[in-house]
């Protein structure tokens, strides 16, 4: 077997005849940017979810650097945001001139807890970021219920959390504002794309406004037969609109999002029976509380038990054909952080540690079992190779 020939990427997009129809609908209804198939998905979204208001942006990071912006955050506050994350979920605080306040992920879970972000709080402190990791969710009551007694906004960061609940509740319904992603990767995919979801209507009503350039709310009809070409702006906003085309691809998915998560798990449970007996490896995370995304599907090596480290092991995966990722690279090893905010690569001992044991193998619905099975297979066949 070569790599060129059979090579099974980590990823492929779950998209059927339906998705392409709505598009192909949109494009021939002569409507393209934002209209009537996001608002359409935007209700979709928010009934799915039990919640009261759901805006749809172009994506995960719009929809967080907009829930900051409509709880206040500005020059001089601090958001806790953790280390174990991607890009956006700390850049979006730097947009508003606030400073992100690091802080280090339980060893097992990879998530925040409230035990870690209680120290991190100053008088500067106007949020909290949650990121719920892989489809994980975090431990959110004892985290809302600190937030509530210092006063603290909350934002979750649920990226990879879509569909996922804690303790029965629906991620999307059970802090203050969250933010989900429609990227490539995810279980919904709109290709690119965001949704920003509260109770609300406030902070909903802020969003909206400030996701199309601060113009008032009709603006988006201002070309229909019952619009007017007049329009205000209200305040200095963004460019942060889904259009319809999107919206046309998120609404069917969105009907079809329990059916790929489902596909995802039994995807995720083969891998856990695969590697019950390999002690050479951590297999993700489970909680009784936690209904879980199976958006990742994260290994850890036992660096003690094995002669080659991740790198090499991720090498050795591709050379038998399976594309692989890392979930994540922490902020505090990064060029920027350390030179913005003095962060040190020493400083979240379990983030570093984490990060220099994972790997994130192939996990979507469209996984046939044969290719699940050479997954497997080959993630085995390096363990004891390489075992001490």
């Amino acid at each position: 077997m070569t790599a060129e020939a059979e090579f099974l990427p980590f990823h492929r997009a779950d998209i059927g005849d339906e998705e392409v129809a709505a598009v192909v609908a949109t494009l021939r209804s002569g409507w393209l940017t934002s209209g009537p198939r996001v608002r359409e998905f935007e209700a979709a979204f928010a009934a799915y979810l039990g919640v009261e208001h759901a805006v749809a942006v172009n994506s995960a990071t719009a929809a967080l650097h907009l829930g900051l912006e409509a709880v206040g955050v500005s020059e001089g506050d601090e958001v806790i945001v953790p280390t174990m994350t991607f890009a956006a979920s700390a850049e979006v605080v730097t947009y508003l001139r606030a400073r992100p306040v690091l802080i280090d992920c339980d060893p097992e879970t990879l998530t925040i807890r409230a035990s870690d972000i209680e120290p991190a709080i100053t008088a500067r402190t106007k949020a909290v970021m949650p990121v719920h990791y892989g489809g994980f969710v975090c431990d959110m009551d004892p985290i809302l219920e600190l937030a509530r007694g210092r006063s603290l906004h909350t934002l979750e960061d649920a990226a990879h959390a879509l569909p996922a609940a804690y303790r029965g509740r629906a991620v999307g319904g059970i802090g203050e504002l969250t933010a989900f992603s429609f990227y490539a990767t995810k279980t919904l995919t709109t290709g690119e794309g965001g949704m920003l979801t509260t109770s609300n209507p406030q902070y909903a009503e802020r969003v909206r406004l400030m996701s199309l350039h601060g113009i008032s709310k009709v603006a988006w009809s201002r070309y229909t037969a019952e619009g007017s070409w007049r329009y205000e702006i209200l305040e200095a906003g963004y460019k942060y609109n889904l259009t319809d085309i999107a919206a046309a691809l998120g609404t069917v998915q969105l009907r079809r999002v329990e059916e790929m998560r489902d596909g995802r798990r039994r995807v995720g449970c083969a891998y856990d029976r695969g590697f019950a007996d390999l002690e050479e490896i951590v297999r993700p995370a489970r909680s009784p509380d936690v209904d879980h995304a199976w958006h990742l599907y994260p290994i850890r090596l036992r660096p003690a038990m094995l002669r080659i480290g991740r790198d090499a092991f991720i090498e050795q995966l591709k050379e038998r054909g399976i594309g692989t990722s890392v979930h994540f690279i922490p902020l505090h090893l990064h060029p920027y952080y350390q030179s913005a905010f003095g962060y040190r690569s020493d400083q979240f001992p379990n983030a570093s540690r984490a990060f220099s044991e994972l790997i994130s193998l192939p996990l979507y619905p469209t996984m046939t079992p044969q290719e699940v099975a050479r997954v497997i297979d080959a993630v085995r066949d390096v363990v004891v190779r390489h075992r001490r």
